[in-house]
């Protein structure tokens, strides 16, 4: 028997059209209704195996939910989980697929909207798995295979509900560790946030004419730099505090790294590419 009876996916793009081949391709749940503003969207998802069902009604598609996964941008995962709380069935668990989870996770836990209903439950998630491609045409069902997904458990977090996220990511082909939204906050500002930061400067200060000039090392380097925008705009700005602190850790390095290289010393400089290398190379392909 599938471990969900129907799992409600609001905003069927990449990640979310990729929970629901994963969710169908490994029997976790029996029925995948997916919850978005486009018909057009929606159907071509159903199409494409995504969802086995959508619907512009997000009251129609949250009925009857076990588990709904929240995949907005980050700025609408409040206001969208909030509005939906009072609808849901008694026992529906929400979690999401956000990129920062402190404002989240400490809003809705706040919330009397969330309070009031002591049996629909809120555990935060954040799969970290993703390309710089949009859309469910992007959508694989192996996403999530050999990749973490972080859960960010508080006090305030139903126990029974936690255990049940994380082995729906376990189930999806995820390693799951689990953390506090503010260790969650300020490892992926390092890990995350300010690769694509860096990524996107790289690319920004080459020059167009020199453009026909790149090649692997470029492109593979400023790959993420292709994501979109906006969704990077939330993203860094609900995490401002640790992205910055991220930057100011790197252009110390930065600055170590050119003084050294200004000043002959270098035995200094090819140390820390030696530690960058070997860095990466623990992380493989």
């Amino acid at each position: 028997m599938p471990e969900f009876q129907q799992i409600a996916i609001l905003g069927v793009g990449l990640i979310g059209g990729s929970i629901g081949l994963a969710a169908q391709k490994r029997h976790v749940a029996e029925k995948v209704v997916g919850i978005g503003r486009s018909e057009e969207r929606l159907a071509r998802a159903q199409r494409q195996g995504c969802i086995t069902e959508g619907t512009t009604d997000w009251q129609a598609g949250i009925r009857g939910a076990d588990l709904i996964v929240v995949c907005s941008p980050v700025e609408a995962i409040v206001p969208l989980v909030e509005q939906m709380v009072p609808f849901c069935q008694p026992g529906t668990i929400i979690t999401d697929a956000g990129s920062t989870k402190q404002r989240i996770v400490d809003t809705l836990h706040s919330s009397e909207t969330i309070r009031g209903r002591k049996d629909v439950y809120f555990v935060g998630s954040h799969p970290m798995a993703g390309s710089d491609k949009s859309g469910s045409d992007f959508a694989v069902a192996d996403l999530f295979e050999n990749r973490v997904t972080i859960v960010t458990p508080v006090a305030e977090t139903e126990r029974t509900a936690q255990a049940s996220v994380r082995k729906f990511w376990e189930s999806l082909g995820s390693q799951v560790l689990e953390m506090s939204p503010g260790q969650h906050d300020a490892g992926v500002a390092l890990t995350s946030h300010l690769p694509h930061v860096i990524a996107s400067l790289l690319a920004a200060s080459t020059p167009e004419s020199l453009l026909e000039l790149t090649s692997t090392g470029w492109a593979d380097t400023t790959r993420v730099a292709g994501g979109d925008v906006e969704l990077w705009r939330q993203i860094l700005s609900t995490n401002r505090g640790h992205v910055l602190q991220s930057l100011a850790n790197f252009e110390k390095l930065l600055t170590a790294f050119r003084a050294s290289l200004e000043a002959g010393q270098d035995e200094h400089w090819i140390t820390l590419l030696k530690q960058g290398k070997h860095h990466r190379d623990i992380v493989g392909s």
